[in-house]
């Protein structure tokens, strides 16, 4: 079996535990919502309590989310085809989108109606059971969410991850409709319509935020730094290789990311050298972090001209001189043809265009007699 093809068989396993996981914790989640909609609504409608009712609404997106995420993890979970060669795995980001927009509208309706209640008060009623009903719904929130936030950072699932978020904070505003609750009781004080409004407000907040995150996700962001330090970890533990550079990664769904690397290498290597170097590298990434490394660029490292030494030593002082230059690598300078090489992580706070003329000028200037090629590379993950 080649490389290749072990690593899809791998992904696919990975792919059919973690599809199995996001379903089974997401049945949960809707039997248990659907659970406390029939106990909230009832109380909701007995006391004449808009903020319980709103609750009960509340228990009912968040039953609604869990579809939703069940459907976006079979679709996502399509094999690889023609058409798309790379996966469906971007569709997860689509039901996570989905899933903000049912706590957006579930938010902006609760507002709504808690503003109408203010408008036009209703006293509520409470009695003992109703606060009974109330605060065992506070506890069944706590530990679903703790558990289905759990699952979802188990298996790397966003819109997981986002309802036992929101399962967490159910319960803290569910505390909040207890306390107006004891507060009518004690003091008849009805803070019923303005805990709904505050109930909203979190609740939009919590749709907004989650709206963003997942944009984050289908736009690309920066790669976490500490998976691109774990990676360059990895290939610099490889013997011949002197460090790793212009790492990108690219994400097409939960689980499913594919990178690129230029590694730097002696220029005394064999071709054949290079290939059983870069091809243990694919490997070791794959098993350790589950990254797909589908190109490894290779820049040629001076061993045995001490002038080319010097010259990069020299050149390197220059470069990093600019607090907008970020790093120097892939130096490589040939004495007899007179070349030189080399790229530079060029910060997103200085006009490039400035930048390249600056470093022309003064490494020109530095060796007037050589051709220089400089590639300016992004502060992508570095």
């Amino acid at each position: 079996m080649s490389m290749k093809e072990q690593n899809d068989a791998d992904l696919a396993v990975l792919a059919e535990n973690r599809e199995r996981t996001i379903v089974r914790t997401s049945i949960v989640g809707i039997v248990t919502n659907l659970f406390l909609v029939g106990f909230k609504a009832f109380v909701g409608l007995v006391s004449n309590s808009i903020a319980v009712i709103l609750d009960a609404v509340n228990n009912l997106s968040d039953a609604l989310s869990s579809v939703v995420t069940i459907i976006g993890a079979k679709l996502g979970a399509k094999q690889p085809d023609k058409k798309h060669p790379l996966g469906y795995g971007r569709i997860e980001y689509l039901s996570s989108m989905i899933v903000a927009a049912l706590v957006l509208y579930a938010g902006i309706t609760s507002l709504v109606e808690s503003v109408k209640k203010i408008l036009v008060p209703e006293a509520a009623d409470y009695s003992a059971v109703s606060i009974v009903i109330i605060s065992v719904a506070i506890v069944v929130k706590l530990i679903l969410g703790t558990y289905v936030k759990k699952q979802g950072k188990k298996v790397n699932s966003g819109a997981l991850a986002a309802s036992g978020s929101d399962a967490l904070f159910d319960a803290v505003l569910s505390s909040s409709v207890l306390a107006s609750a004891i507060v009518f009781l004690v003091w008849e004080i009805s803070l019923e319509a303005y805990v709904g409004v505050v109930i909203a407000g979190f609740i939009i907040k919590a749709g907004i935020e989650m709206m963003i995150e997942t944009l984050n996700d289908i736009i690309g962001k920066r790669e976490d730094a500490e998976t691109t330090k774990e990676l360059k970890q990895i290939i610099c533990a490889e013997e011949a290789v002197r460090g790793a550079y212009d790492v990108t990664l690219f994400n097409y769904g939960p689980n499913k990311n594919y990178g690129s690397v230029h590694v730097e290498l002696p220029d005394t290597l064999s071709v054949d050298d290079v290939d059983r170097i870069t091809r243990r590298i694919q490997v070791d990434v794959f098993h350790k972090t589950g990254i797909i490394l589908t190109g490894i660029g290779v820049y040629s490292f001076n061993t045995s001209d001490d002038e080319a030494a010097q010259m990069r030593n020299a050149i390197q002082k220059t470069v990093l001189s600019h607090d907008w230059a970020l790093q120097m690598h892939g130096f490589y300078a040939d004495t007899e043809k007179k070349t030189i090489r080399f790229d530079v992580v060029v910060s997103f706070d200085v006009d490039r265009k400035e930048a390249m003329q600056t470093l022309y000028s003064e490494v020109g200037a530095l060796y007037p007699g050589y051709e220089i090629t400089i590639v300016p590379d992004v502060d992508v993950a570095d």
